[in-house]
């Protein structure tokens, strides 16, 4: 068992060890893909890609169905 100055030492070493742990849990991947989840707020009525503001709908829109028939809620964007 450790005393004096080594405990303090070793008492710090694992404090630093414990925050590094807990600062990594709060980044995962799983938390990070649900909260990019959450900005794609927009649906394309044709082929069901995810964008994340209307602009960026218009575009996709323009681009890679431009047969197609523009949505109501798009043409005033």
């Amino acid at each position: 068992m450790a005393r004096g100055h080594q405990k303090i030492q070793s008492q710090a070493k694992t404090a630093e060890k414990q925050a590094k742990m807990k600062k990594q849990q709060g980044h995962s991947a799983n938390d990070q893909k649900k909260a990019a989840q959450k900005a794609l707020v927009h649906v394309c009525a044709v082929c069901k890609s995810q964008m994340p503001d209307p602009k960026t709908y218009k575009q996709h829109f323009e681009n890679k169905h431009p047969k197609n028939d523009m949505p109501e809620e798009l043409k005033d964007v």
